[in-house]
């Protein structure tokens, strides 16, 4: 696959063709009430954060039985400002205040930037991060899952470390939403993947309370807060059928006047989100490589 830089990282053709447009397209940006963007750097749990914010801001108004999650991809409720947002593909949910990115602070535009709008970022230990995005384009190029135990190629390893990678460097994306998080942390809230997974309760109740959403005591009463952990958890989520057969369609720029479309399998989304699975696919070696990579770049940002 082909990368091409921009503004400082790392871009497959189908993202970048789209990227300038959206963003001229942002610099018009007229934030709803309560608006939030939920940004990541891919495969660090963004399938999973949607879906929370998904259920937590629609939980007055949808019963479980008729809850869009049952029936779509998260998604496909949470749009893409990159891929899903445009005058030819209208919104899915138009009162729900959720939109999407994986676009680095550093490159969001003024307008966002100014606006006001609250953003929530999660991250992921780099080791798992490389290694759920090896397996989704290794996916994505095979149509088949990567053996299990099987090291990944040095050179592949390698041009992660270096930032060759969609949207990489994941450092850069990582420490600029971090660092932007410490000055404002009314506006942004920075998640780690691992704390989730961990501690889901309370940063379920924190998510919640910093996108304007906070739990009642009667609903925590009545058990609120952990029906949606359980709706929301990988094992009930990759087993519906939606995500199993499904599918969902992003524009990835604009082909002879006309938007160019990729579908990918609802599947693809879910593999295993444990921690630690990178120690099945990375050398010892490998791991102290990112070890040495994460403490440069802290030191680079001025954050150690």
């Amino acid at each position: 696959m082909n990368y091409y830089q921009y503004e400082g990282f790392w871009y497959p053709f189908f993202h970048i063709v789209n990227l300038p447009n959206k963003k001229r397209m942002l610099e018009h940006f007229k934030p709803q009430h309560k608006q939030v963007i939920l940004s990541s750097f891919p495969k660090c749990g963004t399938t999973w954060l949607k879906a929370l914010a998904f259920a937590i801001t629609t939980r007055s108004c949808e019963s479980e039985p008729t809850n869009l999650l049952l029936t779509r991809l998260s998604h496909d409720c949470v749009p893409f400002i990159e891929f899903q947002i445009s005058s030819s593909q209208p919104k899915l949910i138009l009162d729900v205040p959720l939109v999407s990115t994986h676009i680095p602070y550093t490159s969001l535009p003024k307008s966002v930037i100014n606006s006001g709008c609250k953003i929530v970022y999660i991250c992921r230990d780099p080791n798992d991060t490389f290694v759920s995005l090896y397996h989704f384009y290794y996916k994505v190029n095979t149509k088949e899952e990567l053996p299990t135990n099987e090291i990944i190629e040095e050179d592949v390893f390698e041009c992660f470390c270096q930032g060759l990678t969609a949207c990489g460097p994941f450092w850069d994306d990582l420490l600029g939403y971090w660092r932007a998080s410490l000055e404002s942390p009314k506006r942004i809230l920075f998640i780690k993947y691992e704390d989730l997974k961990n501690e889901t309760v309370y940063w379920v109740k924190k998510l919640a309370q910093f996108i304007g959403y906070p739990f009642s005591l009667e609903e925590e009463d009545k058990g609120m807060i952990q029906k949606i952990i359980n709706f929301c958890s990988f094992e009930n989520m990759s087993n519906l059928e939606v995500n199993k057969n499904g599918a969902v369609t992003l524009e990835v720029g604009i082909k002879k006047h006309e938007v160019d479309t990729f579908e990918l399998k609802n599947n693809i989304y879910f593999r295993k989100g444990n921690i630690g699975d990178w120690k099945n696919h990375l050398t010892p070696t490998m791991a102290t490589r990112i070890d040495q990579i994460t403490e440069q770049k802290l030191a680079s940002y001025g954050l150690t």
